[in-house]
């Protein structure tokens, strides 16, 4: 009797002193069912395990080792409220199943306005999605994928879908499928995000009149993928070391009427790839240290390139498919400034140079008929082919600009030559991860 009365006595003192063991999902979620509206939650240091929903508009805060760790079978916080706040939680664990009904995410918002910050979001399908939600704000989240290697087996950093009117800002995304994956989605603004090692930076479908400006794409397979997408403003990004076969800073493809303005492109396997779009202005970009520059194809229409530094790329331009129409590389007579490659004379002191840049080259049917081309275009080889057509007449226009700039200064680009190199360097120490190639589309089939 006295040793049932000793067992019972212990195993209600554990009961007593490890509660959370037992009963964590189920006070957290009783803690959310029992709170009043408006009310503010604050969470111990402590992991609370289990999936959660929140059907109320509260605020829930964490402590420095917050965690709310999934069970692996759905989303681990779905948000069905508006005016819900979230922040300085870590969130890990949700379903990495790619073949249910619904896609999971670590936090899946339905809901409108509605604040998502300082959130660490670990091994889940999809970090933050948004599913017909609007007027909501992710800012200084930190989002973290497998990595290239399992590209199919995740989902992305951003998902945003049907969700209009939303601000994300200052996010670091590394190592998901695609960064920020936009799908019919409009009228929202990305400032000031850090995206990495992806496949797409950033994944655009079917999305207009949208704002990308100060965002930082970097050591991704594809900076930027926007396609069938219209209207949008894309200033002061920066697109740099996104490379691979196939590779781009940034490709537009059946994408109208948009404004890329003030970015930089530097050393990717093309600054600018454009495909099928019509109306696009280029204006006061730098286009640096690419192999090829702009690659342009002849079913784009109506481009505008003025007031660009398209300097120092293996091809500064090329046009593919056919010379296109009315594309223009000046505008109000002010072309573009191909640094030495070009050499222009300004007699009258206008900063225009006085006569056309015309550039020929004989890649058109080569880097048309062969796709492994453009990893070969540093190869002396390939300058031994150029001058060979050359002297048989056999090489095609590329480019006529006809007001040439006259060569600016160079402290832009001189930031870039210390900044950018040093920045490769350290991640490389850091990370330790080789550059891959895969093969580009939105699951991951060629374009």
């Amino acid at each position: 009797m006295k040793k049932l009365t000793l067992f019972l006595f212990v195993f209600s003192l554990f009961f007593l002193i490890k509660p959370e063991k037992n009963m964590a999902a189920e006070s957290l979620q009783a803690m959310i069912d029992s709170a009043k509206e408006g009310e503010v939650l604050k969470l111990g240091n402590q992991t609370y395990q289990g999936n959660f929903v929140i059907d109320k508009p509260i605020t829930l805060i964490g402590a420095n080792n917050t965690v709310i760790k999934g069970d692996g079978s759905g989303n681990v916080i779905s948000i069905k409220a508006p005016h819900v706040k979230l922040s300085h939680l870590t969130v890990t664990d949700g379903s990495m199943d790619r073949n249910s009904a619904e896609e999971y995410a670590a936090i899946k918002i339905y809901t409108n306005h509605n604040l998502v910050e300082h959130i660490t979001i670990r091994r889940s399908f999809h970090g933050i999605y948004l599913s017909k939600a609007h007027y909501n704000t992710i800012r200084n989240n930190d989002i973290k994928g497998m990595g290239k290697g399992e590209i199919a087996a995740q989902g992305n950093g951003l998902h945003v879908y049907y969700a209009h009117d939303n601000l994300f800002i200052s996010n670091t995304i590394e190592g998901t499928r695609d960064g920020m994956f936009f799908d019919y989605a409009n009228n929202n603004r990305s400032i000031a995000n850090t995206i990495s090692n992806t496949r797409y930076g950033l994944h655009y479908m079917y999305s207009d009149e949208n704002v990308f400006k100060k965002n930082i794409f970097t050591l991704n397979e594809g900076g930027a993928a926007v396609m069938n997408s219209n209207h949008l403003i894309l200033e002061n990004n920066q697109f740099i070391v996104n490379y691979g076969n196939q590779s781009f800073g940034l490709l537009l493809l059946q994408a109208n009427d948009n404004k890329i303005e003030n970015n930089t492109f530097y050393m990717n396997q093309r600054g600018l790839y454009i495909d099928q779009a019509t109306r696009n202005l280029f204006r006061h970009n730098r286009i640096i240290q690419n192999q090829i520059g702009i690659e342009l194809w002849a079913s784009s229409n109506d481009e505008t390139f003025t007031l660009n530094r398209i300097t120092d790329n293996t091809i500064p331009a090329v046009t593919l498919g056919g010379t296109g129409e009315n594309n223009s590389w000046s505008k109000d007579g002010k072309g573009n400034d191909w640094g030495s490659a070009f050499p222009v004379t300004d007699f009258n002191q206008d900063q225009i140079g006085d006569f056309p840049v015309t550039y020929h080259s004989s890649l058109l049917r080569l880097m048309e008929d062969q796709e492994l081309t453009n990893l070969f275009l540093k190869s002396p080889a390939i300058k031994i082919y150029e001058k060979m057509n050359a002297a048989l007449s056999g090489d095609s226009v590329m480019f006529r600009d006809p007001h040439p700039l006259i060569g600016s200064t160079k402290g832009s680009y001189t930031k870039i030559l210390l900044i950018v190199p040093a920045f490769i360097v350290l991640w490389l120490l850091t990370k330790g991860r080789k550059l891959l190639c895969t093969t580009f589309g939105r699951n991951g089939g060629k374009i």
